[in-house]
């Protein structure tokens, strides 16, 4: 009984840092900022130094949706790396076998997929996320 309510206690404290938990990411032209909620809700969008100016519609709504798709899957993230312990058999009580999730159904396959070899992303791509110019530039949690 003591270890079903640790975990309880536990669920309830996830919940609740999840509850304010919030992810802020760039485009990767840094013309975008969005900022997600912890349903992946859009709660935040700014246009940066101008860019969106120079841009056609097709290319500024092309890096929003690439800024907030990127926020929602670090945000899924987040929230299975939260609940991953409760997902494991409690050592002490075999009873407690821990919680099945399907991640993919709840997120969708993508959320599965490791960032650095995903699908669609070519190798100047990926060699872009490790330069890191700046620390503020860089996507962020709450």
């Amino acid at each position: 009984m003591a270890e079903l309510e640790t975990v309880q206690a536990a669920v309830a404290k996830a919940e609740t840092e999840l509850r304010r938990a919030s992810f802020t990411v760039r485009s990767r032209d840094r013309a975008v900022e969005v900022t997600v909620g912890p349903q992946g809700e859009l709660t935040a969008l700014r246009f940066l130094d101008g860019k969106y100016r120079t841009m056609a519609a097709g290319e500024l709504a092309a890096c929003v949706l690439e800024a907030a798709e990127r926020a929602r899957t670090q945000m899924s993230r987040h929230v299975m790396e939260t609940f991953e312990p409760f997902t494991r058999p409690s050592t002490g009580v075999s009873e407690l076998t821990g919680v099945d999730i399907d991640w993919a159904d709840i997120f969708g396959p993508a959320v599965l997929e490791d960032p650095r070899t995903a699908p669609g992303r070519s190798a100047r791509n990926r060699l872009r996320d490790e330069i890191n110019e700046d620390t503020e530039d860089e996507d962020h949690h709450v």
